[in-house]
């Protein structure tokens, strides 16, 4: 028996426990690149998961509301430990970034930024886009099987890096692009999972969980919590495309509409949470505990950061808890099958922009402006390109496929030589 053919029953609860929180611990660098390493730690090491599965996966939890590299970490544990697997999952990818971010938030509103530890987070930055790149390669190998699909891939490549055009907008097409053009039929409808039955119980909680702040809150008629929890509810309700998209609604409600922070306070918001494991939606939990900071200090600030994250991210469990159990019998659907490869394809295209934007920003201090007509280009400016940057990920990448180094040491390897040369 091979590992890519086990069974749930073979890994043990303690076993995957470990392995999630090793993900947690390592997931640096936002949604591409956490889907790179679950790729690596799941797929191409243990064989927990199939390519095909995972893949599967992948397209399904991009549909939903919400980060998707979570909800990816949710069902994979959902489909090897059912509700307890899921609610391990996902809540060890979320916990480790958000105790860190308590932590930075803290030390902002007192020092302010620590000069050390960004250069610090910039090994790390520079170890993340090897990492990325490397997914890219696996995926796309497996992924992109016809030339209908490489074209897809490379038309959602444009779509994102050079028209802009919204990130919903191009999972919608490429699932109906799939739908029409590519090849296959629907995979045979498999067994459902021991104790998935008991996932509409847990759907049934979990919403009643989300609605417990608001009855509380209600009842203490404490207007800015309220408020709070009702526009990070809203935000994980209605954004759609991951956590890219949600920096949109989020910078327009809490620096424009709500004046909660200033723009230079969400900029700031933003480099921190692309510098801290677990994922980039952890943004929200640094608005919330600023706005909760300058509205009534300490003790205001962090109700807000924990009431953020309650908000946002139960209902994230809520969403694969509900659909998940009927993604196996969907898969059986020939076009619904077609579609998600679609979306599959896309989602080559989508990493391989962002892994060129996320390397740009790291490689290069200035980017310049180029508009083709209607479209609009950033490229780096060459003279401006950070030597130490460009050597830590040289490096990295010798580590990581030369000397097939765990990502486990790479990472703060990056960390302590970047600091130390800085410190220098």
């Amino acid at each position: 028996m091979t590992r890519q053919n086990l069974t749930n029953s073979q890994v043990s609860l303690p076993e995957f426990t470990a392995v999630a929180g090793k993900i947690g611990l390592l997931s640096f660098g936002g949604p591409a690149a956490q889907i790179a390493l679950m790729q690596d730690e799941l797929v191409d090491k243990r064989g927990w998961i199939s390519q095909a599965d995972f893949l599967r996966a992948l397209s399904f939890c991009l549909l939903l509301p919400g980060p998707e590299a979570m909800q990816l970490a949710t069902y994979v544990g959902w489909r090897m430990h059912g509700v307890r697997g899921g609610l391990i999952g996902g809540s060890l990818f979320i916990l480790p970034g958000a105790l860190v971010v308590f932590a930075l938030a803290l030390a902002y509103v007192t020092f302010g930024q620590n000069p050390l530890i960004l250069k610090a987070f910039m090994g790390i930055k520079a170890c993340v886009v090897v990492i990325v790149v490397q997914a890219l390669l696996k995926i796309s190998k497996r992924a992109l099987f016809t030339p209908m699909a490489w074209a897809m891939a490379a038309s959602s490549f444009c779509a994102i890096s050079i028209s802009v055009l919204p990130f919903p907008a191009v999972v919608l097409v490429a699932a109906i692009w799939g739908t029409l053009v590519l090849p296959g039929a629907g995979h045979p409808a498999r067994q459902m999972i021991k104790g998935s039955h008991s996932t509409a119980t847990i759907s049934i909680l979990l919403a009643a969980l989300w609605a417990a702040p608001f009855a509380m809150l209600w009842l203490f008629k404490d207007v800015f919590l309220t408020k709070v929890a009702m526009v990070f509810s809203t935000l994980a309700v209605v954004t759609f495309g991951g956590a890219y998209a949600v920096l949109g609604y989020l910078g327009q409600t809490a620096v424009a509409d709500l004046h909660w922070i200033t723009a230079q306070q969400m900029v700031d918001s933003l480099g921190l949470a692309e510098t801290t494991p677990g994922p980039l939606i952890l943004v929200t939990q640094f608005v919330g505990f600023l706005a909760g900071y300058h509205a009534g200090g300490i003790g205001l600030a962090l109700l807000a950061g924990l009431l953020t994250l309650w908000v946002t991210f139960i209902p994230c469990f809520l969403w694969i808890f509900l659909f998940a159990p009927h993604l196996e019998s969907l898969m059986a659907v020939a076009w619904l099958a077609r579609g998600l490869a679609g979306v599959t394809a896309a989602v080559v295209g989508v990493i391989a922009s962002i892994s060129i934007w996320f390397a740009g920003q790291i490689w290069f201090a200035a980017h310049a402006s180029l508009a083709l007509g209607p479209f609009n280009i950033s490229l780096p400016q060459w003279h401006s390109v950070d030597g130490l940057a460009f050597s830590l990920s040289a490096i990295a990448a010798i580590l990581l496929i030369w000397r097939k180094w765990d990502i486990l040491w790479v990472l703060p390897a990056m960390a302590l030589v970047s600091a130390t040369i800085s410190f220098l």
